[in-house]
């Protein structure tokens, strides 16, 4: 019997805080053609960023003096892959200035070659390597889907595979929103493809890039003009487990859990980016949604008011309803802010800093997700592991230690008889021994006087008699 409390502790909610990388990406070529020049400092050997006055602490900083741009994936998102094969929803979100290199980090403009960087490509590689690895005892069901927030519209960026421009079509119809009875956020009649390998999954990447909203502003001629969101969903059910695992888990448990690796549009001013007409519409849109986000941040990482149950302003956009559980909710998060070292975007890069710091005090509540019929065997097989455990404590004192003590006086008693039978047993074996061996001498006995007599009758010698049975015997 397992004390109270300590069944199926990996089902409670594991809250965690939001963790926080920053990218600094180098100065490019057309900052260094302005004159532009490095104002971020990093802190050699701390996760620290100062721009002028302004110093903020976060849990990574890579690149200028920090730690290579390279190590991001081994850092903060491994652990995620790990945790997404636990059962846990995981999240990798990168939040950024225009042109500071939020869709090159996250790889969302993959187009198929090996060699291309960017988290998505690393994490889709090692997801498939996992799960390989597990295919003794784990069987899996893998599916992805990749959509976009256009101006304030969810759109499936895997709907139709024949088109290529799709940012352009007018005919798209838009995917709704739909809160399920537990709570969850789901997108109805969203494509959800099922892959069986890197490559499949690099295809529909790749594909889905290509229908991506972009355009051409001063800051950035590809400008992501849409949130991106990739969604990689994992079901698998264990067909064998170890004596172990048997005695404290379902054979059979299936849990689910999806990776969503969300690029997002850069926040931008009209006067820089030289927006007008439909851009400028589109930049308005995307501030609109990054503006509801900052609001939803500050609203979840200002301590105080989340001890009051301050009201979370989710469904002011698409955006954050669709991000509901990565921010505050049932997800191990990781956010990477992108910023510029130019000093002509100072100002937004103190913004970025000021908006990834609050993040870091968002706190979240992950929980595995088992399928629900499990998920009830699991909570009876622990209510009855407490009540177990609580009548024992409840037989506890003179009644209990009277029953002990007339059980160990039983055991007692047994152990003796068990010894007497014991000893009778081999008395028994013994007699049975000499008896066999009375037996046969006297078969010996009865034989030699039968040997006589028939001597006698023939008139033969006993040494001839004798002599005979001996070569009978041979």
């Amino acid at each position: 019997v397992l004390p109270m409390g300590s069944s199926d502790m990996a089902s409670q909610p594991q809250s965690d805080s939001v963790k926080v990388a920053v990218n600094v990406r180098p100065l490019i070529t057309p900052e260094l053609v302005l004159g532009c020049t490095d104002c971020v400092t990093v802190t050699p050997g701390e996760p620290q960023v100062q721009i002028g006055p302004h110093v903020f602490t976060y849990d990574h900083v890579y690149g200028s003096t920090g730690s290579s741009s390279s190590l991001i994936f081994e850092q903060c998102v491994y652990p995620l892959v790990d945790s997404l094969f636990c059962g846990y929803n995981t999240t990798v979100l990168a939040y950024g200035q225009t042109g500071s290199g939020k869709t090159y980090t996250m790889g969302t403009n993959y187009s198929g070659e090996s060699n291309c960087g960017g988290i998505i490509p690393q994490v889709m590689e090692t997801i498939f390597k996992k799960a390989d690895a597990m295919k003794g005892d784990t069987e899996f069901l893998i599916r992805v889907s990749f959509i976009e927030i256009f101006k304030e519209e969810v759109f499936d960026l895997l709907d139709d595979p024949g088109s290529v421009a799709k940012a352009a079509a007018p005919a798209r119809v838009p995917i709704q929103i739909r809160e399920t009875a537990n709570g969850s956020i789901t997108l109805a009649g969203v494509t959800e493809a099922e892959v069986k390998s890197k490559e499949e999954m690099a295809l529909h990447l790749a594909r889905g890039s290509l229908s991506r909203a972009t355009g051409s502003t001063n800051m950035n001629s590809q400008s992501s003009r849409s949130h991106a969101i990739f969604t990689i969903s994992i079901e698998q059910k264990r067909t064998s487990s170890s004596a172990s695992e048997k005695s404290t888990s379902n054979e059979y448990d299936i849990l689910s859990s999806k990776f969503h690796l969300v690029d997002l549009a850069g926040s931008e001013r009209a006067k820089r980016t030289g927006a007008d007409g439909l851009r400028l519409k589109e930049g308005i849109h995307i501030n609109r949604g990054l503006l509801a986000l900052g609001n939803v941040i500050s609203a979840l990482g200002d301590e105080k008011k989340r001890k009051e149950g301050a009201f979370v302003p989710y469904r002011d956009s698409k955006l954050t309803r669709l991000l509901q559980d990565s921010l505050g909710g049932n997800s191990k998060t990781v956010m990477i802010a992108c910023i510029s070292p130019a000093d002509s975007n100072a100002e937004e890069t103190i913004n970025t800093l000021k908006y990834a710091n609050r993040a870091r005090n968002i706190q979240n509540k992950a929980v595995i997700n088992r399928d629900p019929v499990t998920a009830e065997m699991q909570k009876l097989r622990s209510q009855l592991e407490q009540l177990q455990s609580e009548l024992l404590f409840s037989r506890s004192g003179s009644a209990a230690l009277e029953e002990l003590q007339l059980l160990q006086q039983k055991v007692s008693l047994l152990e003796l008889k068990n010894s007497e039978l014991y000893c009778e047993l081999k008395e028994r074996e013994m007699s049975c021994e000499q008896l066999a061996q009375r037996a046969i001498a006297t078969q010996l006995e009865k034989d030699q006087l039968m040997l006589k007599l028939e001597s006698a009758r023939n008139g033969k010698s006993w040494d001839d008699i004798e002599n005979a049975g001996s070569e009978q015997v041979c």
